[in-house]
């Protein structure tokens, strides 16, 4: 009896102890986590909330106890694994205003090209957190050394069922098996598909990373529908020959054409308090003369590379709900892309940006796009000035002049900037006095106030630049188009939230500028328009005279319907009229036919202009203009 007793009594303390360590660890993933829907305390109400919000993690220590047979060992190592994905996550919503997101993953593989540097800035500077981390890793090793196994190591066969088993839960959730889609189901948990913050705020982080990866899961992808991209070209062809007919009609000189993409550059005389201040005054001066509005682009605070895939390719983003980091996504080795329309027209095409080269897989991409050489950061001068963490503009417009040329083929330079990168709680090289002299908008804390002061330290930079390289274009022999544009918002999150626009906007869908100089004047007469950054290529090619892309002309013609679709994937869906609808869904489908290179024969009959159409137009503009010269 003595025996059976004490048989019982062992068991069920080998039971306990696990099982007490499972419900610390929830309660612990709800402490952690900080967002109130999962809160510890909310244990009682909504027990099912904080289990699933946990339950990778339990997945994880229990597979680690199988192997390690030590409890205290097992659940400590999955802690220090839940807890580095919630301070991750803690530290990009302070940045972003979102939380982790599955797609965030794929950034791991960019540690190793530039990205470890780039994203530790964003680290805390305190000591505190690491030396906590250091006391962690401490007791786990003492774990690991001192605890007693809590079983046998012959067991039979169980441990191996066991792991294996634990092993197929997590592989099939990783991979986001539709299964899965009955614990985190949105009719049981809830689910806010538009907002990744809302629904973090009230699911979890861990939960919210499952649900969006699993809101797909069993779904086939779209396919383009070509019948129905071909009755859209069909309904738009009298607007498209007509778009066509006209850009024809710009025979200059075939000019030099740079691009500078601008690092978070915005003028934040558009946040509320601020209207009055002058932050950008070369932008404003060259845009009196120049083609200019305002850009909407699909990302916030970062992604970069997201509004640059637009820019390049012409394709929105929005018909790619799945491409959240398009450069680590595409598996095409050759992508249709303003490069290639150019190259096609005799450019040479070269890419310039003061980094390393790997990071956003760029060098990969770059060749898929077209480019014939990609200057970074090793090719610049090993000299080359550093203002603030990142590379100074003025080296980049350095650069960009170094590429040009008085002779030979005309050369397309597609420039990357990195000075007004962000963390902005950086002070290092620059100069303070300067800085704390920049006027910061009120009602935000003083944290948010050296942020705010330490971005336009480096966007005045840019927009200095900016005018300093359209003045030496300007003397050159050779006719040359600058575009300028900022890739996104800078992730000045707290002051946007707490002051917010003078327009209304939010930050996921406040726009930024762009201005397109023609150096010489000799091309299309300057238009201001707000477009979306997908269609400034179609408007750039046509300044350069190169119209014969019927894609890149499509976006034109539809251009004043979708612009303002565009918007960072945060941001509210914006309601859509029938016809816009319309007009969405279409080109929905000729983005996807582009990108697999499908487009063409629906296109093939507008490859060269209607030669009738140009002369009746010209005949039309010169019957018109001396009807006016007799009045």
């Amino acid at each position: 009896m003595t025996a059976d007793s004490n048989h019982w009594r062992d068991l069920a303390g080998r039971v306990a102890l696990p099982l007490c360590l499972a419900v610390a660890f929830i309660l612990y993933t709800g402490f952690l986590d900080g967002n109130p829907g999962v809160a510890s305390l909310e244990w009682s109400s909504r027990p099912l909330h904080l289990l699933a919000n946990a339950f990778p993690g339990l997945l994880l220590a229990s597979l680690l106890l199988v192997l390690t047979r030590r409890p205290w060992l097992s659940f400590g190592i999955a802690f220090m694994a839940q807890g580095a994905v919630l301070v991750v996550s803690d530290i990009k919503m302070k940045n972003l205003g979102s939380p982790l997101l599955p797609s965030d993953f794929r950034m791991v593989g960019q540690l190793k090209n530039g990205g470890a540097h780039l994203l530790g800035g964003y680290l805390p500077s305190s000591p505190l957190p690491y030396l906590a981390i250091l006391a962690v890793i401490g007791l786990v090793v003492l774990a690991a050394r001192f605890e007693p196994p809590l079983f046998a190591r012959r067991t039979r066969g169980r441990r191996l069922v066991a792991g294996v088993a634990l092993v197929t839960l997590i592989g099939t959730l990783l991979a986001g098996t539709p299964a899965w889609s009955a614990l985190y189901d949105k009719d049981r948990l809830g689910l806010q598909p538009w907002s990744a913050a809302g629904n973090a705020h009230y699911n979890g982080v861990v939960t919210t990373i499952m649900q969006f990866r699993l809101q797909n899961a069993g779904k086939k992808k779209a396919k383009p529908d070509a019948a129905e991209a071909g009755r859209f070209i069909a309904d738009s062809d009298s607007d498209l020959r007509r778009h066509m007919s006209a850009a024809a009609e710009n025979q200059r000189q075939t000019p030099d054409i740079v691009v500078v993409q601008s690092e978070s550059f915005f003028d934040p005389s558009v946040i509320r308090g601020m209207e009055g201040q002058q932050f950008a005054p070369n932008l404003h001066r060259l845009a009196r003369h120049a083609s200019s509005g305002q850009l909407h682009v699909p990302t916030y605070g970062g992604g970069t590379i997201r509004t640059e895939f637009e820019v390049l390719t012409g394709l929105s983003l929005r018909y790619f709900p799945d491409m959240q980091f398009p450069y680590l996504q595409m598996h095409s080795g050759v992508v249709p892309s303003m490069v290639r329309t150019l190259r096609s027209h005799g450019y040479e095409t070269i890419a310039v940006h003061g980094n390393d080269a790997g990071f956003w897989n760029r060098t990969a991409a770059f060749k898929s796009l077209g480019f014939d050489r990609f200057v970074s950061q090793p090719d610049f001068p090993k000299d080359y000035r550093k203002d603030g963490a990142y590379m100074a503009d003025s080296a980049m417009t350095d650069e960009i002049m170094n590429q040009l040329r008085d002779s030979g083929p005309p050369r397309f330079v597609f420039a990357i900037s990195m000075e007004a990168h962000g963390p902005y709680d950086n002070s290092a090289n620059i100069d303070t006095k300067e800085r704390d002299a920049i006027p910061a908008p009120e009602g935000i804390s003083n944290e948010a106030k050296l942020q705010f002061r330490n971005y336009v330290y480096h966007m005045r930079h840019a927009d200095a630049e900016l005018g300093r390289l359209a003045d030496l274009l300007k003397h050159r022999e050779r006719p040359t188009l600058l575009l300028f544009y900022g890739d996104h918002l800078p992730a000045l999150t707290e002051t946007f939230d707490k002051v917010g626009f003078a327009g209304g906007s939010n930050m996921f869908n406040q726009t930024v500028p762009y201005i397109l100089i023609d150096a010489h004047g000799d091309g299309p007469a300057p238009a201001k328009e707000d477009v979306a950054a997908w269609m400034l290529p179609g408007k750039l090619l046509e300044q350069a005279g190169v119209h014969d892309d019927a894609y890149f002309a499509l976006t034109q013609v539809v251009a004043p319907k979708l612009a303002a679709l565009t918007h960072a994937p945060e941001a509210p869906t914006p309601a859509e009229d029938p016809m816009q609808k319309y007009a969405d869904i279409s080109m929905s489908n000729v983005a996807m036919l582009r990108l697999k290179r499908k487009l063409d024969p629906l296109l093939a009959q507008y490859a060269a202009p209607d030669a009738g159409a140009i002369a009746q137009r010209r005949s039309a503009i010169e019957q018109g203009a001396a009807e006016g010269a007799g009045q």
